[in-house]
Formats: C-alpha cells, structure tokens, sequence
C-alpha cells in the first residue's frame, strides 16, 4: 500500500492546506527568511501604492512549500485588494479563464498556481489581458469579419510554478517581476516554527524547534507539518509540552510506515433537484460518482430531456460519456426523469436570436463552452438584463452570472 511522505514538500491536499492556512504570515513584516525577495516585494508594493496603480504581474518560481501560494495572499493584503485563486490545471478552457477575468474588479489579484500547465489555447487569450486589460475575439470571416472587445479593470496576475524552465517564453516575458524562492536557513525555519508554536498554543523548548527545523529540508511547509505531528503526540504520550526528548520520540514513530488511507469526498450541490438528478445518474451501470460529475457539463434539464427524448447524440457529447454509454443511459432512465426534463422549460425555449446574440454564442463555444449550454445562458443573461444590446456586454453578463 501506498506510504504517506511527510518530509515531501507537495502539499498532501485541503485536509493539510486548511490548517496550515491559520499558520500563514499575514503581512510582509511577518514573513521569515527569502530577505532579497520580501525586500523587492517591499519596495514594488511601496511605489505602486504610490502611483496609486496596481503591482506589476508577478512570478514566483521555485520548489514545492516555500511559500508562492503565502507570498501571493501577503501581496493581495498589503495591497488591500481581493485575492481570486485558481491553478493552470483548472483553466481547461479559455472560457474558465474569461469567466475568471471578467469579474475581477479594478486593482483586484488573481493567483494562478502551476501557471506553467495552462493549455496553449488558455495563453492565447492571457496575453493581451495581461498586457492591455482586454480580451478580443473575431467572429465571422472575410469581409465580413468583426473584431469583439471586452475590457477589463486593470488587475495583478500573480502566477506560481515549479518549473519556470516549462512556461512558455511569450509568457514569462509578460511578468513584469520575476523571483526565484530558495530554501529556507534552519536558523530562519526555527524562527517559523517558534510563530507557528504560539499561534498553536504548543509550549516547547528551543531544543525541539532546532531538531524539527534540521529534520525539515528548508521548508516551511514541512516544518509546520511535523510541528503538528508532534504536537498530537505531545498531547497523547506526554503532557502537552514540546521537549526535544518528547520531538525525537515523535520523529521516531513518524519514520515508521504509514498505510495510505482513502478520504471520502463530499459532494455538494445548490438545488435539491441537481442531487436527486445526479443520484439518479449514477445509477447507471458503469457511472459512477467521479463519471457522472465530469459528464454533468450542462443544465440538468437539458441532460433529462436529451434523456427523455432518446437524444443519444447529444449525451455522446458529453465528457466521457461516448455512444454506447449514452445508448446505456437512455436504456436505463429514459422514463424516470421527466420532473427534470419539464424543469428545463423556459430555458430550453427557443426563438430566433437577435445578430448580437448569435455572436456573443459564437465567441462563448470559441472559448470552450458547449453550445446548448452557451444558448442557455444567454438567453439567462438577457432576462436578467433585457436593455443588453451589443454581444460585448452580454458575454459580460454571461460570466457574471455564472459566478454569483
């Protein structure tokens, strides 16, 4: 079976990156050891307040557990601005990535982790919204063409990786600040772990910080992670008290193996209706729950009707779903959902799309997004908002929507 690696600087998942959010420095005064770096940061931020203008778009590169992600909420605070994160596998489409944008407000940082994985379609749209805050789509051809811009309020893109030898040399070159992290001094991971102490309550020696900062490979994130092994320890084996006897102990039953363990995952819904679809859905033999999430990629109604009506090219469409997965489906539910199917009436109505419409849906499957889906959410955003009357203002209010 699987063994659990705490000295790895990858984080192990939410389970460890929720805790190890209380742990966080919250300004720059608070950040330890990476000297030459808080430094410049100091003085980029000092001048950009002064001009009253964002930060440059800034990289940060280096191994796992230093930092980027801490770094990047530090920036967003002395900056006194909302942090958007998000990571370059996450960006599948060039749609998450507008959808993204268009809802930062002005000054606004958006954090992208493992920046160096955004796919080349992704960093096709990335370029001139980083260089001149917009977005720029053509549709149509020849003569009669037409260029679609949307603007966006300037922001500060804020991109983490550890690889900068994989980024793309188009985008690293619009980072106007780049840093390298380094690895952390024993001397700098024991001051660390004397703050993570305190904000744990733990009480301990000096002599156990020094043994858990020689034991953690210059990162911080290591660091902490021992600290709260040994910490639960202390609290069993000992009397609460970090010694280094009690530390050594500790490190010692941690070398032992440790059988991997499966987590459970929770799945999390905002309509009644969606669980009971879904739970509907992975019935079908072969879905399963991590399947059937991946293929449920448009509006349940639509999927039921598609269902209802025997529309077995339109499941095929569907991520990882295929003809003879969707003809199984249709085998399986066709019948049993018409409650979800008379739900997606007013969406699924049709009626001829005005000129500004047909584009805004022409640019939105450009960018990613199914067509069914794309005309339902237009037609949404035009009910919310009936006086749009230009594609650019609808695609706006499209991924507006979207994110409420």
């Amino acid at each position: 079976m699987a063994r659990e690696r705490i000295v790895t600087g990858e984080s192990l998942g939410p389970a460890e990156d929720a805790p190890l959010n209380l742990l966080r420095p919250q300004r720059l005064a608070e950040v330890v050891g990476q000297r030459d770096l808080v430094e410049k940061l100091r003085i980029s931020l000092t001048a950009a307040a002064g001009r009253g203008e964002p930060i440059e778009h800034v990289l940060l590169h280096g191994p796992p557990g230093l930092g980027k992600t801490t770094l990047a909420h530090v920036i967003a605070r002395e900056m006194g601005a909302a942090l958007r994160l998000t990571s370059g596998p996450a960006l599948t489409r060039p749609g998450d990535l507008v959808g993204l944008l268009t809802n930062l407000e002005g000054g606004d940082v958006l954090f992208i982790d493992e920046v160096h994985r955004l796919g080349p379609a992704v960093e096709e749209y990335i370029y001139p919204a980083m260089e001149d805050f917009r977005v720029e789509f053509t549709v149509d051809s020849g003569m009669h063409a037409k260029s679609i811009t949307l603007p966006l309020k300037p922001f500060t893109l804020i991109g983490a990786t550890t690889r900068a030898g994989l980024l793309s040399g188009p985008l690293r070159a619009r980072f106007g600040i780049v840093h390298h992290l380094q690895f952390y001094r024993p001397a700098d991971l024991e001051e660390i772990l004397r703050r993570s102490a305190k904000l744990l309550k733990v009480q301990s020696e000096p002599a156990a910080l020094k043994l858990l900062a020689d034991r953690a490979r210059g990162t911080p994130r290591v660091a902490n992670r021992l600290l709260r092994r040994v910490r639960d320890f202390a609290q069993v084996k000992a009397d609460g008290s970090l010694t280094r006897k009690v530390a050594a102990d500790a490190l010692t039953l941690e070398g032992g193996a440790m059988q991997g363990q499966i987590m459970p995952r929770l799945l999390g819904f905002l309509r009644a209706d969606d669980k009971a679809f879904f739970e509907a859905f992975t019935t079908v033999d072969g879905l399963g729950p991590k399947k059937a999430l991946k293929a449920m990629t448009i509006p349940v109604g639509t999927m039921a009707s598609a269902i209802e009506a025997g529309q077995g090219a339109v499941l095929a469409e569907l991520p990882g779903i295929g003809r003879r997965t969707a003809d199984k489906i249709i085998a399986t539910l066709k019948g049993k959902l018409e409650r979800f199917a008379a739900g997606a009436g007013p969406e699924a109505a049709t009626r001829p799309m005005a000129q500004f419409e047909a584009e805004a849906l022409e640019v939105l499957v450009k960018l990613g997004e199914r067509r069914p889906e794309a005309e339902n959410w237009i037609r949404k955003a035009v009910r919310r908002e009936p006086d749009i009357d230009t594609a650019e203002r609808l695609i706006q209010e499209v991924y507006r929507i979207r994110n409420l």
